[in-house]
């Protein structure tokens, strides 16, 4: 194999004994039978997790269900520590720099990665600062609009979008947010325009359009489920490819007319780069423990989420995949950061 010292890209955990993309993982200064103990007595102390969003959203959710079942399975405190702002940013900063113990692990998801191309001076590298562990949830965004809308269908929303160019608008919950990508990836493909509104958050970029302020979002369909449920939002389809089972009358939009489109909300684990290989396999085979546990899938099942256990090599290359995908929807469509 040709190996760089640069690689600039994600690589498999079968190739990192002779190339340096994770460089504290592979060249670790201890012998692996002692890295082999060091893991096998893990953790002997509580371990921090950090989200780096506020407490309530679906990374919060997701990281507190994981967090329970591991000071379960460990019999050591998990501590959540949410380090919100920046979408993300000072949180990932943060675990970056800490001490590569595994006693701090950070919380991953699609929001982080679109961070690469939002952000051009980041004081962290996602590709080169992390070792990434497992992945740990996947879930759908619901295209959800205001129930006075004149549309019950996608066909529908389309048709009414062309009809008056620029008339509809939709939320997200800030500029260059998950939903407000998803969004611009919708229009894109549909071939509308609409205006974006930001907001400071999920909850109140949700609120808008139940209250007729603004007409449509991408809402975590996790989130919006009650809303939904409750008649104060009409859910038009998924983002995902398929029809997800706890809104199983409402198609995906690759059902409803826009072939191939698939979009998901996830949610990972990474450590910092150096922390030793032998324990990173032992937190991969503890999460993928945990993920099976039937309380925690029926948890995160009737959340419209779905437990998605993964290796760190396959994580490595999902990230890898999600930053070249929203990459070039940020450059496609302009988005820029805000501040």
């Amino acid at each position: 194999m040709n190996c760089r010292s640069d690689v600039a890209s994600f690589i498999t955990f079968a190739s990192l004994s002779t190339c340096f993309a994770f460089p504290g993982v592979a060249v670790a200064a201890a012998s692996p039978a002692s890295a082999g103990l060091a893991a096998n007595s893990f953790p002997e102390r509580s371990v921090r997790l950090i989200v780096p969003f506020p407490p309530g959203g679906v990374n919060d959710i997701v990281s507190r269900l994981i967090a329970n079942q591991l000071n379960t399975l460990w019999s050591r405190p998990v501590i959540i520590d949410n380090r919100g702002g920046a979408n993300g940013n000072i949180g990932a900063d943060i675990a970056a720099k800490s001490n590569p113990d595994g006693y701090t692990l950070f919380i991953v998801s699609s929001s982080i990665t679109s961070n690469v191309a939002l952000y051009p001076k980041l004081p962290f590298d996602l590709k080169r600062d992390f070792a990434p562990i497992s992945t740990l949830v996947t879930g759908a965004y619901a295209l959800v609009v205001n129930p006075s809308l004149p549309a019950s269908t996608v066909q529908d929303l389309i048709r009414l979008a062309k009809a008056q160019p620029r008339k509809l608008d939709f939320s997200s919950f800030g500029e260059g947010s998950s939903a407000h990508l998803v969004a611009e990836l919708f229009k894109r493909t549909a071939g509308i325009e609409m205006i974006h509104v930001p907001y400071k958050g999920g909850g109140p970029a949700m609120t808008a359009v139940m209250t007729g302020e603004v007409h449509m979002t991408f809402a975590n369909l996790s989130v919006a489920l009650p809303q939904i449920r409750a008649g104060k939002l009409r859910a038009l389809a998924v983002s995902s490819l398929r029809r997800k089972e706890s809104l199983a009358n409402v198609p995906s939009l690759d059902e409803a007319g826009l072939k191939g489109f698939d979009a998901t909300a996830w949610v990972g684990l990474l450590a910092p780069v150096k922390v030793q290989r032998p324990l990173i396999a032992k937190l991969n085979r503890d999460v993928r423990t945990v993920l099976a546990d039937a309380e925690l899938r029926r948890q995160v099942e009737a959340r419209g989420l779905e437990t998605l256990p993964g290796t760190p090599e396959g994580l490595a290359r999902h990230m890898n995949a999600e930053i070249d995908r929203w990459g070039k929807v940020i450059r496609d469509a302009g988005v820029k950061a805000e501040g």
